[in-house]
């Protein structure tokens, strides 16, 4: 429940509104008139239950009574009027202005939410999921309502988000399908037939958790592999914060440019490629000729952040390609892609998730600088001085991500099992609370 109240002329008018589901609720003191007096029939009957409609981006308490008010919502501001048309007293609506905008954040994640639980009770598996799957890996899956059908996406443990194939519900199970080419190549090599094996996926949903059967068919026909995953509902997205008002804490330098302290391999069983010197974090994956390939790993920091912005920059030689998580969820691309077209693959992007809206990359060998801003699952990327992402919102985690769970406190982690790379002047500020 939202609570919006203010006193003008020592006489008190409270005023709340309700929501559930789709349906509002208000109650609202009744006055007479800019004086504020009451009248007798007011003093006997103070607070009056009013139905509350909406008409567009306005909520509209009562039916053209006295003391009727119209609350108008924007995406910064809320005001109110008497149905009367005359303008409420000056102090009364700073007053209430100010109050109003202390909620409007509450009310805006409360419709919200409640928008969410309305979509899942048609139907309980639409929206995002947060996948554990064997093996300690993480994954996502997004269900949506399109005008005549389902349709969906799907992470499992890295690569990219790839749409699936089909999406149909079965009773109260919901089924869909992902499917990959098998090519078979006679005894010269050459392919000789291509066939399509199919992944199918059975779910079931209870609250908000989602219990998966995956069915995999062995590529030889020899059979099929069961296996069981589960997953818990992702909340709605809220909306993009104003980045105006968000007020960042002191830098913290992640790196002090002489040592790995405060780093440590994600894996830590894997070859250890990083090494700090003359003021760079480096990462020379070196592989030998004639040997078996060597697994290097990935560097995270030892502290954990929530929302933050964060600056450095960075050097990919000729095909290089690495790429820094916020928070160990969120990869954004640092490869060497100059002079490609525009792709969520390239460098700045979201990988896989979202595509900078321009190019702003260098040739390999130069140095380049990222400002990368995480605040609400939203984020906003400055490559080489131009904005490239805008204040996005961030579906789900991508591929390589330490965890499914996107409310926690993450490191940032870099990618170091690709290819060399050199990163300098790593500095974040975390947003304040």
């Amino acid at each position: 429940m939202i609570t919006l109240c203010a006193r003008r002329n020592c006489d008190p008018r409270v005023a709340w509104v309700a929501a559930d589901r789709n349906e509002f609720m208000c109650s609202l003191s009744a006055f007479r008139d800019g004086s504020g007096n009451q009248t007798e029939q007011d003093r006997g009957n103070n607070v009056m239950p009013h139905p509350v409609r909406r008409r567009g981006q306005q909520l509209q308490i009562g039916g053209g009574q006295r003391g009727v008010k119209v609350i108008r919502i924007s995406h910064t501001d809320l005001t109110l009027k008497q149905s009367t048309d005359k303008p409420a007293p000056p102090q009364l609506e700073k007053l209430m202005t100010k109050l109003i905008r202390a909620s409007l954040a509450a009310l805006a994640g409360l419709l919200i939410l409640t928008a969410g639980r309305a979509a899942a009770a048609e139907n309980p598996f639409l929206g995002n999921w947060a996948l554990t799957l064997p093996g300690g890996y993480v994954g996502w899956l997004g269900i949506t309502q399109e005008k005549n059908y389902l349709d969906g996406a799907m992470l499992w443990r890295w690569g990219s988000v790839t749409p699936l194939d089909s999406v149909f519900l079965n009773d109260k199970l919901l089924v869909f399908t992902q499917g990959h080419d098998v090519q078979r190549k006679n005894d010269a090599g050459k392919v000789v037939r291509t066939q399509r094996f199919t992944d199918r996926f059975v779910a079931q949903v209870q609250g908000d958790t989602i219990s998966i059967t995956v069915f995999r068919p062995h590529p030889d026909g020899s059979g099929v592999d069961r296996e069981q995953v589960t997953g818990k509902r992702i909340p709605p997205m809220p909306p993009a914060p104003d980045l105006a008002k968000v007020k960042f804490g002191e830098p913290v330098t992640l790196f002090n440019g002489t040592s790995l302290a405060g780093w440590r391999l994600v894996e830590p069983g894997a070859a250890n490629g990083w090494s700090a010197q003359d003021g760079l974090l480096s990462n020379r994956p070196v592989q030998v000729e004639g040997q078996p390939h060597k697994n290097y790993g990935n560097l995270r920091t030892d502290g954990e952040f929530e929302d933050f912005n964060l600056t450095l920059e960075v050097r990919v030689p000729k095909d290089g390609n690495s790429g820094i998580y916020l928070k160990g969820l969120y990869e954004v691309q640092v490869a060497d892609t100059f002079g490609k077209g525009l792709d969520s693959h390239n460098m700045g992007a979201i990988y896989s998730r979202i595509t900078p809206t321009s190019s702003a990359e260098k040739p390999a060998g130069e140095w380049q600088s990222l400002d990368i801003t995480l605040v609400d699952r939203h984020v906003t990327v400055v490559l080489n001085g131009k904005l490239i992402i805008n204040n996005q919102a961030v579906l789900g985690i991508t591929g390589g991500a330490l965890t499914a769970d996107e409310f926690k406190p993450g490191p940032i982690y870099l990618q170091g099992d690709h290819a060399g790379v050199d990163y300098r002047n790593i500095i974040l500020r975390p947003a304040a609370k």
